[in-house]
């Protein structure tokens, strides 16, 4: 069945619970987890001349993205070594959090991808558009869904 499982996480409560019940999963099988964590890109929006008055550098962005980076995988990492689970962690910078999860799983040789979907639905799922639906349709790896 499977043996490397990819959880990407983001941070939040629901993601918290995807990496619990992917660690579960994967002791129950006997596979082996990577979680990864995508940080966006740094970026200045001006409006016209005016810049916003709260800029941070990119260097202190950097360093915030990257702690939270740290937080995040300690979760998954945290989880593994409770249940006795193999398990590495990674973090990329894109914009484009789905396909950096889809370059990891595939660079890793994963054969399961288990993320979470927040369930955006009507025009605010139109609008902001689902990582989770993105994986969905433009990767051949298996993905689970956890909701």
């Amino acid at each position: 069945m499977f043996k490397h499982i990819l959880i990407p996480t983001d941070g939040s409560e629901l993601s918290g619970k995807a990496i619990e019940k992917g660690v579960q999963f994967a002791k129950s099988i006997g596979a082996r987890v990577s979680g990864l964590h995508v940080m966006p890109e740094y970026q200045v929006i001006a409006y016209d001349a005016m810049l916003p008055v709260d800029l941070i550098s990119e260097e202190q962005f950097k360093q915030e993205t990257e702690a939270r980076a740290a937080r995040f995988l300690g979760a998954v990492k945290k989880a593994a070594e409770a249940a006795d689970v193999p398990c590495e962690t990674a973090s990329a910078t894109s914009d484009h959090p789905w396909e950096e999860i889809i370059k990891t799983a595939q660079a890793k040789g994963c054969d399961l991808i288990l993320m979470s979907s927040h369930g955006r639905r009507g025009l605010v799922g139109l609008i902001l558009g689902s990582e989770t639906t993105k994986v969905l349709t433009h990767t051949s790896i298996p993905v689970l869904v956890f909701r």
